[in-house]
C-alpha cells in the first residue's frame, strides 16, 4: 500500500426501540434535517454539511444506565454538546424530551437522557 484511503466519518450511530422517534427528538433539539430516513434507520445532517447522527431501530436495545454500577448496562458512548447558557440549553432540551439526570458530575457540564436513555452532555466553554 502507497498510502493511506480517504477516509471519512460520516456519522455517528445511536441505536434505539425505535428509530424515528429518537431522531424526532433529535431534530427539535439540534435544528437538524432528516437527511434519509429507511424507517429503521434514519440520518440527520446539520445545517451546512458535516458529520451526521444516525439512529437505528434494535429491538433488543438495551439503555445504558447513568452512572453505571457493577453490572449496569454501560454507556459506550454519549455527545457533548457545546451551549452558551446551560440554563436556557437545559430548558430547550428538556422542552424537546430530555430528562435532566440525577447524578451531575461537574458544575459547567449538564447531563440529560434523550427518550431512549442515551446520556448526552451540555456543557459550557
Amino acid at each position: 500500500m502507497t498510502g493511506a484511503p480517504r477516509l471519512t466519518l460520516t456519522s455517528t450511530v445511536l441505536d434505539a426501540p425505535d428509530a424515528g422517534e429518537l431522531a424526532a427528538f433529535y431534530q427539535r433539539l439540534l435544528g437538524w434535517q432528516v437527511k434519509d430516513d429507511e424507517g429503521d434507520w434514519v440520518t440527520l445532517r446539520p445545517p451546512g454539511g458535516g458529520t451526521g447522527l444516525s439512529f437505528q431501530t434494535e429491538k433488543a436495545y438495551v439503555p445504558p444506565t447513568w452512572p453505571a454500577g457493577p453490572g449496569d448496562q454501560q454507556m459506550m458512548t454519549h455527545l457533548d454538546i457545546e451551549v452558551d447558557d446551560l440554563e436556557t440549553a437545559g430548558a430547550h432540551a428538556v422542552a424537546a424530551g430530555a430528562t435532566l439526570a440525577s447524578y451531575q458530575p461537574q458544575d459547567d457540564v449538564r447531563v440529560y437522557l434523550d427518550p431512549a436513555g442515551h446520556p448526552f452532555c451540555l456543557w459550557i466553554p
